[in-house]
């Protein structure tokens, strides 16, 4: 087949999925809700989690896979690789599971440097030893040069779930405090700081981290935790609304109570972005009751990637699916899903 050939495009009035458009935004709630739900519903499915909560012969477990297709595949504070690690991990950490193994696929673009691709199997080691997981198992394809951006890796996590209740958006609860487990916006940022050849005053790296052993440190405390979810594609924002939407209740933040560091701030504002759209890969938000919040501050601010955690609002009753954020003047908006994703191509 000639390379150089093109597809052919469907009728002008056919519904396509644009570029343009990555996770966290509205397009891909629709893909989700219109396409993927309704061919393969099933109860793991529809709890609309982090991962598959699973019991196999007594043996509570979570089951999640990711793919990643970042770009650049090298920037600030990480790679592609450890990226991937991390990613899956922390959906099962999301589920309340300890990560426990891998599987890894990677698929290769004719002509990619095996200098680079060592690097990044490298860091995929190396964040795995951190992460206490052992990947056991992957598969690599290959595919013409200019098709495939360099390296897409997907990866694929079990764990096992060794405490008792449930962590899903349905055990949120109006009257839950919201808190997030640290300063937003640096992945995001960090990424495009490289991919438009930007330099800031003060050099922004990504947050990219396991997140396990904090929440471990939670559920060992003996904190109810209702939910946690990781605030990766459209940030803080995409993670509120939806688990709002699932659980049907309305959640209330406020803006001067969420950390984002100065220097991504001020890059935010300058790109005209909101930091609480801006993607993260080392952060999370967490649903517990009113009375746990000041023990889950507590608990979190013994880690380095949790001091700056916070409490940031709580949830309502009433208005299913509704954010609501309170500017630092006193002023209300609502934080809605955006129709695409800010930066693309993020993880």
């Amino acid at each position: 087949m000639d390379g150089n050939l093109t597809c052919p495009l469907p009728p002008a009035t056919e519904e396509r999925i644009q570029m343009a458009h990555g996770g966290g935004g509205r397009l891909t709630r629709q893909l989700i809700d219109g396409i993927f739900r309704p061919a393969f519903s099933n109860p793991a499915l529809d709890a609309q989690h982090d991962g598959a909560l699973l019991e196999i012969n007594g043996a509570r477990l979570a089951f999640t896979t990711d793919s990643f297709v970042v770009r650049p595949l090298i920037f600030p504070g990480g790679n592609i690789g450890d990226l991937a690690v991390n990613g899956t991990v922390n959906d099962l950490a999301m589920c309340g599971a300890r990560p426990l193994y891998l599987s890894a696929g990677f698929i290769l673009e004719e002509g990619f440097p095996f200098e680079t691709l060592r690097a990044v199997v490298a860091s995929m080691r190396d964040a795995a030893r951190e992460a206490g997981v052992t990947l056991v198992t992957g598969d690599t394809k290959v595919v013409d040069k200019c098709k495939g951006d360099g390296v897409f890796i997907n990866t694929a996590g079990i764990g096992v779930i060794e405490f008792p209740h449930s962590i899903a958006p349905a055990a949120v609860q109006p009257g839950d405090a919201v808190i997030v487990s640290g300063d937003l916006g640096s992945h995001g940022i960090a990424i495009l700081s490289v991919r438009e050849g930007l330099e800031f005053e003060v050099p922004i790296q990504s947050d990219t981290a396991p997140l396990w052993q904090p929440v471990e440190a939670l559920l060992r405390a003996g904190i109810e935790v209702h939910c946690l979810r990781d605030l990766t594609r459209g940030g803080l924002a995409a993670a509120l609304n939806e688990i709002a939407t699932a659980r049907r209740v309305s959640v209330r933040i406020q803006e001067s109570a969420i950390s984002v560091e100065e220097s991504v701030k001020g890059a935010c504002e300058i790109l005209g972005l909101d930091p609480l759209y801006v993607a993260n890969e080392g952060r999370f938000v967490a649903f517990v009751p009113e009375h746990d919040a000041v023990r889950t501050l507590a608990e979190l601010s013994r880690f380095p990637l949790c001091r700056r955690a916070a409490r940031i609002g709580r949830v309502e009753s009433g208005s299913p699916g509704l954010v609501m954020v309170q500017s630092s003047i006193g002023g209300n908006r609502v934080l809605d899903l955006l129709s695409g994703e800010q930066l693309p191509r993020i993880c």
